[in-house]
Parts: structure tokens; sequence; C-alpha cells
């Protein structure tokens, strides 16, 4: 029977029942205690459709600060929730009282042995960074979710995850070897293997009768479980008693998969496997989703490692997704409907590249020839897979309310079944008026479902509760689970009693009683369960709306609004990944989800919604909450849902600024382009604060910037020559063009603008000086301006551009620069500030450097005659913008260009530079963290006469202060490199 919201705590009553909770905790704990109300709505959701807020969060950094947190919460009648990285879909690490996050600081390494391939972790290890530690001995743990950037060992264990290649490597519970773990009121025991001296359990009389019990238990219920529990792999509902009747039961597989509703997890120990030499795909292309159904299990019979389903859905949006568009485009001919990614992995190369050819003549058999795109290579196949784990996040990018709802996704059948089961669900679905994605591991007959639906409309919700008891009648009907591999949460515990009967129903509360006679550890999961259609505990509860009036600063018409553009975010928790890409710098730095897409997106949805009370969205904490994003854009590119944060924080400070006035420091920085041309002039003066300390502590106290921070020199600035050009001077010609100085070039170094202009000419173009309309003060983007919210000065210097540059972009010539923050603001801000057909005349006809050489030299249009370097080595960092507009290709190709360079690309995030950012006093420790954590350690490694490349000029400051090397832009490497320079 659900229960009802009020049978757990609300976190009012647990904000009140005892004031002096936080205090006992904070007293007891080595870790941090927060109960503020950003942090409470942060820690309110997971990836599901729900939201209930705790009454506050721990993060532990040890065992023992779980257990005090477990004896204090006990005495203040408080539940306690366990929680990795937040990335669950059915609500599992969410509830009304303490929510433990382990990821921050409980997520070391205890033990390994690389001899056995076993190893011992704190719960909150991530995945990916568990594997990355084991590799080089040949290991890997292969339980592999979609989200194994960001989840956490424990997540997975109170999940019973599985992931894409559980065909050959199984799920969770066929890989944890032992769990150590702390009862309700604080007591730790461990439950392993039976058989061995400990029988199993270790801690004492107590966790060896509570084991007895538990076997005993299973074994008096053993017919009902060979009857009731489905014959699948793929089945993580309930408790797993079906584990104590095995001739030598392992008692850690009871806790597995029990989401933290028996124990909290202190430490995990796995089997881990071999990794296989080789891995090859087979992208099998199929007409229908039915035809891909039914041929699923034919291509399963070839002894695949993974077959994963990738449907229309996701080739439609993906195809707009500028991260996607290409691999997309690399592995399917014609139009298909689905593909089905097939994986063979093994040590012998030449028998796997047979493989695919036996999957091409399975296809063949089935009426569906040439039907086989093969992917060998690992690269090719790395871009494959980023494309599969990505697939819920693709469809969550639709635009508009209605999305696809988690709560039936991941039911598993049989194979023999699995054709005529995806009908009858979309059948369901057609009834309701609605339609279906899929997606996911067809392998295991566990398709990922999620019908189209509107959660903020009453109405949606009670047809979400329609389709899902008849989805649960269809799952019972064809022999399969309810729960194959998100486990039950909030969404699917209901249905635990109507799928295994009311016997094992009361035999799980008889396990939970065992366990946790007080019901304190995450409640209304698995037993007793809350109802699923509550709309009380959803993120878009009764009365959710965007309460706060307010007039934008930037057009947000084409995500439907600010609060659409904000709801965007799903919370699936990919800005959470620590390696790879760009997203997030500031994240991983501090390991805060204050610091993170995530969180500041849910703390902007709280507050425009008024949950957080009034006025947050100009509040100190929602300032602090966006303190440390760096706008470097990543999320632009790399969030699947397309979460804009760096446009969010122009929009939030514009509102904020306005409330609270401008403080100097951003003063300073934001007149940067007005009041440079006199600066210049005074350059001899204005240099000696970094010869001297006391003008830098000065400097510190009165604007902010920190004493430990150079300063960019003042020179001469770059002086454009020549008479103002005119429209007419345009010949159409692809050799037209306009060289946009920047400020920050122009300012302060001069070399690379006329660098660049060598190299243009050398290359034929024919540069036109373009001049304001009016006055002499160069032209601007309105960067700096944008960087403090002044949106209103930003426009201005976005239409004084726009109005100097339009004429020449209309006869033909093209707008060209050197610094990717302030060029490729004309394709990204401008059109949030001038919305209109002007602009995106501006943003198609506007290249950094590198993207036009490198687009014509690939046309064959121009020549460049280039020095050979002698195989000199160059390592080449990019700036955040160019990432997020996927320009690092161009600025390798160029730099491949020249003859005998030896280019070498480092894998890094943010410099940590940001433009002002690095240089507050208040920022910089964690600005030079964001740098330490790849780029310092790469150009560490680099030999002392070695180039480092870097197109923007914050990451050459970096770098130059962190580590006293200089970097270049590109564009004086090659006019270094002029064959007539020489």
């Amino acid at each position: 029977m659900a229960a009802s919201a009020e049978s757990v705590m609300s976190p009012r009553a647990a904000a009140r029942q005892d004031s002096g909770l936080a205090r006992r905790l904070a007293e007891a704990l080595q870790g941090e205690v927060r109960f503020d109300a950003f942090t409470r709505g942060r820690y309110a959701t997971d990836a599901s459709i729900y939201q209930i807020v705790p009454a506050g969060v721990v993060f532990p950094r040890a065992a023992a600060d779980i257990a005090a947190t477990l004896t204090i919460a006990a005495e203040h009648a408080v539940p306690v929730i366990m929680r990795g990285g937040g990335t669950s879909q059915n609500g599992q690490p969410i509830g009304s009282g303490l929510v433990v996050d382990c990821s921050r600081h409980f997520n070391g390494l205890l033990a390994y042995d690389p001899e056995a391939g076993t190893v011992t972790v704190e719960p909150g290890m991530v995945l990916e960074r568990l594997n990355a530690r084991v590799k080089a001995d040949g290991w890997f743990f292969p339980v592999e979710p979609s989200t194994a950037t960001r989840c956490t060992i424990g997540g997975m264990a109170g999940n019973n995850s599985c992931g894409a290649r559980s065909l050959r490597f199984g799920k969770m519970s066929d890989n944890v070897l032992s769990l150590e773990a702390l009862l309700h009121d604080g007591t730790p025991f461990g439950f392993g293997l039976t058989g061995n001296e400990a029988g199993g359990a270790t801690g004492g009389a107590r966790a060896e009768d509570l084991a007895r019990r538990m076997v005993a238990l299973a074994e008096s219920e053993r017919d009902e479980i060979l009857r009731m529990f489905p014959r699948v792999q793929r089945r993580v509902g309930g408790y797993n008693l079906d584990a104590l009747i095995e001739p030598r039961p392992n008692l850690a597989h009871l806790l597995v998969g029990s989401e933290g509703t028996l124990a909290a997890t202190t430490s995990v120990t796995l089997k881990l496997s071999r990794l296989p030499a080789h891995r090859v795909m087979g992208v099998c292309h199929f007409p229908s989703f039915r035809a891909a159904m039914e041929t699923t299990k034919a291509i399963v019979d070839l002894n695949p490692v993974a077959v994963e389903l990738v449907d229309n859905n996701v080739l439609v949006l993906g195809a707009d997704i500028p991260l996607f568009r290409t691999t997309l485009a690399d592995i399917t001919r014609g139009q298909p409907n689905c593909l089905l990614l097939t994986e063979f992995a093994g040590d012998d190369r030449d028998a796997l590249m047979r493989d695919l050819k036996r999957l091409d003549a399975c296809m063949s058999d089935h009426g569906f020839v040439d039907a086989v795109v093969e992917v060998p290579e690992p690269a090719r196949q790395k871009s494959v897979w980023e494309v599969r784990e990505a697939c819920l996040n693709i469809m969550m990018s639709m635009k508009g309310d209605a999305k696809p709802v988690s709560f039936i996704e991941d039911c598993a059948v049989p194979l023999e079944h699995l054709a005529d089961y995806t009908d009858a669900v979309t059948a369901v679905f057609t009834k309701h008026g609605t339609r279906g994605t899929w997606y996911a591991h067809a392998s295991v007959g566990c398709l990922h479902v999620r019908p189209i639906l509107n959660m903020k409309e009453g109405g949606d919700v009670a047809t979400m509760r329609a389709i899902a008891e008849e989805t649960a009648e269809l799952v019972r009907r064809h022999k399969g689970s309810y729960s194959g591999e998100h486990g039950d949460g909030i969404s699917r515990s209901e249905f635990v009693e109507p799928l295994f009967g009311s016997r094992l129903a009361r035999a799980f509360e008889t396990v939970k009683d065992n366990f946790d006679p007080e019901n304190r550890l995450n409640p209304g999961k698995i037993v007793r369960p809350l109802r699923m259609d509550d709309h009380s505990l959803m993120r878009f509860a009764p009365g959710y709306a965007v309460t706060r009036p307010m007039r934008t600063a930037l057009d947000w018409s084409g995500w439907g609004g600010f609060g659409e553009a904000v709801e965007m975010c799903n919370n699936n928790g990919t800005c959470r990944k620590l390696a790879g890409g760009a997203m997030c710098p500031s994240y991983r730095a501090t390991r805060d989800e204050q610091h993170l897409t995530r969180g500041r997106a849910n703390s902007l949805r709280l507050a425009i919604s008024g949950q957080l009370g009034p006025d947050a969205f100009t509040s100190p904490e929602m300032k602090r909450t966006m303190d440390l994003c760096v706008s470097c854009k990543a999320c632009r590119r790399e969030c699947p849902t397309g979460v804009d944060m760096a446009k969010m924080k122009v929009e939030f400070l514009h509102h904020y600024h306005a409330r609270h006035g401008l403080p100097l420091k951003e003063r300073l920085v934001a007149g940067l382009p007005l009041y440079a041309g006199i600066a210049a002039k005074l350059a001899p003066l204005l240099n000696l604060r970094d010869r001297y300390a006391p003008l830098a502590r000065l400097s510190e106290r009165v604007a902010g910037l920190s004493a430990r921070r150079s300063l960019p020199r003042w020179r001469r600035p770059w002086a454009e020559t020549g008479e103002a050009a005119h429209p007419g001077d345009v010949s159409g010609s692809f050799r037209d063009i306009i060289l946009f100085g920047d400020t920050f070039n122009r300012a302060f170094e001069r070399e690379n603008l006329e660098a660049a202009e060598r190299v243009l000419v050398a290359a034929g173009y024919r540069l036109h000086r373009v001049y304001p309309p009016k006055g002499r003060r160069p032209l601007c983007c309105g960067r700096t301006y944008l960087a403090s919210g002044q949106t209103d000065r930003a426009r201005a210097e976005a239409r004084r551009t726009l109005d100097a540059l339009l004429p020449f972009i209309r006869a033909g010539a093209r707008a060209v620069g050197l610094e990717p923050s302030c060029l490729l603001t004309f394709r990204d801000e401008f059109g949030s500030l001038l919305p209109g057909a002007d602009t995106d005349l501006l943003a198609g006809n506007s290249l950094l450097f590198e993207e036009l050489l490198a687009t014509d030299l690939a046309a064959g249009r121009i020549a460049l005659d280039l020095a050979d370097q002698g195989g000199r080595v160059a390592h080449l960092h990019g700036h955040c913008h160019q990432k997020s507009f996927g320009a690092m290709g161009s600025v390798e190709t160029v730099l491949r260009h020249v003859p005998g360079l030896d280019v070498r690309v480092i894998e890094s995030s943010c410099c940590g530079m940001a433009g002002a950012f690095g240089y507050g006093a208040d920022t910089i420790d964690v600005s030079l963290a964001m740098a330490e954590l790849s780029l310092f350690p790469a150009l560490r490694k680099a030999g002392p006469d070695d180039l480092v490349v870097a197109d923007g000029t914050s990451c050459r400051h970096q770098i130059h202060d962190g580590l006293g090397r200089d970097a270049e832009h590109v564009a004086r490497v090659l006019d270094r490199a002029l064959i007539s320079r020489h």
C-alpha cells in the first residue's frame, strides 16, 4: 500500500523539531554540514521528476562521520538518505531527512590487488576515475552505465546498476564481492560470501544473527521466489532474496539494489575484469523499429558484448546538436529509422573483424543487405559511444514543457517477446494521446522508454499513472521485470507488490524491518512506498510558476523564455564529469554541487519560482552560487540539453547589479575599452603596480585585484594604418577581409595583430580598414560589459560594431578576429542583444583567424609558404570558447600545416583565468586550482625549447603567471614560419 507524502517528515517539520540538529552535527563531524535553503534546494532533486527538500545536507570525510550522522539523526527522529552523484532516474537519493553526499570527500581507493583483480573503494568513488586508476594494469570494472563519468560506486551498488555490456559481464550484484556498512543506529558490519570462517558476516553477533535470519527468510520463501521472481537478467526490483537461496550465497548481494533503505555503505569490494585488447563495432541500420526488435535475438546469438538501440528521436534531435552531428553523419547511411550498435570485444582483432562479417551476413539473412557500417577504429567508437551515452539527454533537449518522462523507463522482457511488448507499449501511448522515445539495451530486452508528457499539467500526471499501470500489466504478461536497471525509487516502488505478489512484498517488509526497524533509512522506497503520482512530490508541483515578474535583458525567445531555458536542466549530471571535455571547471576544482551547471540551474529555477523566498533571484546567496561560473561556455556545447549557464549569468548579473550596484573592480574591467587609449599614454605610471608590492596590495584592498596576480602591461597600442575603407572597395571575393582588433590584443599584445596582418597579406587576402561611423574609438564586442551584466552598454557596443561592419559584410567581406572571447561574441551574444537578420548575417560571416585559414586552405583558395620547423614540438591549449564553438579543429589544422611542427593538443578544461576571474583576490585560489587540474601538469612536462600555443589572452596570462612560460597566439607561430620572413 502506498504511503502518503505526510508519512515522511516534511523539511519544515524537520527544521522545527530540534533547532540544535545542525549544531550537533557540525560539532561531531569532520566534514561539512549545511542547512541553508539554497543547499537544501540543490539536493531536493535527482534526474527524476521528483523534488523533496531535505532537512539538511552532510558531506562526510570518513565512515565515522556517517556513523555520527546516523546516531544524531536517530536522536532527532530524522531520516537519512545516502547519495552519490544524484543521477538516479526515480527519486532514490532524495527525501525530507538528512541527505549524505558521499561524492565530495568520501571517495577514496582503500585497497587494490592488481594480481587478484580486486579493489575496495569508498562509496563516493566515481566509476570513470576508478577505471582510469586500474587501466594501466589491464583491468576495468565492467559495469558501465552511460553515466560512468559521474556515477559513484555507492550509487551503483544502491541501484544494482547494469550498463551496456551486461550481456557479457552482468550487473552490479554479479561483480560485488563484499560490502561494509552501518546499520540505522551507526553499528558497523560487513557482508560477503558465506561458507568462509566469518560465515559471510563480520561485525559481531548482531550482524551474524541478522545474516542467519535473512538466509532463513529466503529459504522459507524459496518456492515463492522461484515462482515470482522474473527470469530475466535485468531484474533489480525489490530486495535480492533470490541471491540468498544460492548454494553458497553472498550476503552482500542482499544490500546491492537496496537503495540505501537497509544500511549505509562505507566501502565496496569489487571484482575487476580484464580489459579486452580490441573492440570493434557494427552499426546496423533498420527501416522500422519493429524490424530492429525482431532481429535483436539473432544478433545476440552472434555473442556480441553489447547491442544498443538508437531510435529515430535520437537520430533527428542529435543531428541538430553540434556535439553529435558529425558522428551521426559518419555512422549513418541514408535515412534509417533506427540503429543497433553492436560491439564485439576480445584479444584477437582478426577474429573480431570476422565477427563483423558474420554480423553483416546475419543482417542480409534477415533482408537487410548492406545495412552495417563497420566502426573498427577506437577513436570513432568512442564518438559513437558518446552519442549512445547521451541518448537520454539528447531526447530531453526537446523544446517546450512536454518532455520524455522516466517512470517505466527500464522494464525488461525476454528477447522472444521484445517486438510484441514494444508494440503493445506503443499502443498504450497512442491510446493516451502521446508517443514514446526508445533507446538502450536491446541485447537484454531492457529498452529505455519514455512517454512524452507535460508534468506541469495535472492531466498528464494522471495519464502517467494510467500508463504505468497498463505497462506493469504488460510486463507481467510477458514474464518480464518492471525494474530492469534503474531501481525502484519513488517511480516504481508502488509496483513491487503487483509484480512480485503480496507474499513476497510482506517478505520484503520483513527484510526492511530487520535492518531498519524505525524506518529511518530512505523511507518510502521499495516497501511502504510513496505514491508515484503524488503531484506534491514533483519538481513541477501544483502551483509551480515563474512567480517573479521579469523583463529580461537578453532575448530568450529561442527557449520560450528565461524560465524555460533554466528548466532545460534535467539534472542528468553530465556537468559533474571530472575528465574529458571542459565542463564544469569550477566543479572540478571544488567538487561542490553549488559550483556546477546543474547546481546553478536548480538554484535559479527555485529562485524564480519563489521557492527560496522573496527576492532570492537577486540575493547575495544567488550571487555566491554564480560567482565561480567562469563563463567558459562549455555547457553550451557539452550539456546535451543545451543549458547555457554563461548566458544565464549575464542575465542574472544584470538584475543583481541593478539592485545592489556595481563594485569598483567590475567597473574597472568593464570600462577597459573606454579608457584603454588614455591608459596606454600613462603606461610607465600604471605599470609600476607590478613592480612595487605596496601598490599591488593597495589595488587588492581598494579594487579587489589580487596582489599575487600580475596585471597586463600597458604599451603603445596597435595602430591601424591606411585610410578608412568604403563598402564599394569590396570586390565580393573571398579575399576581402576586415581584421577586427579586439581591446586586449590591441592594448597589450599588438604583436599578435601585426603578425596576423603579415600572414593574411602573405596568403593573398585584402585587408579593409573599417572605423566606427562616429568618433575614432576602436570597435568593441562589448565582452567586458557582458561579464558584469551591463547589457545596455554591451548592446550599445554591439550596435556600434554592427553598424560599422554590416555594409562591408553585405558587400561580401568577412570579419576576422584573434581573441576567441571577443570575435565569437558576434556569433553568440550579439544575437541575444540585437536579434534579427542583420545580426545573423554578421554572425554567419565572422571567423576566428584560424577558422578563416583552415577553411580556405581546405578549399584550395590560398597557400602559405612556411619553413620547416625541424620537428619542434608545439603544445596547444584551447580557449574555452574555441572549444564551445568547435573551432579547435581549425587551429590544429593550421598548426599541422606548418612543416616539421609536432603539434600536441593538451586535454584540458578552462585554464582558470577566464577574463577577470583570475585577477580577483577572492577567486585567484580557485583560478590556480583549475589550472592545476590538467593544464599546468601537462606544461611542466614540456621541453624548454617547446612552443606553447594559446589563442586566448587570458590563457597566455595564466601560463605566464603560473609557470613563467611564454605562450603564443597561432598567428605569431605562422608569421615566424613564413618563408618570406626568412
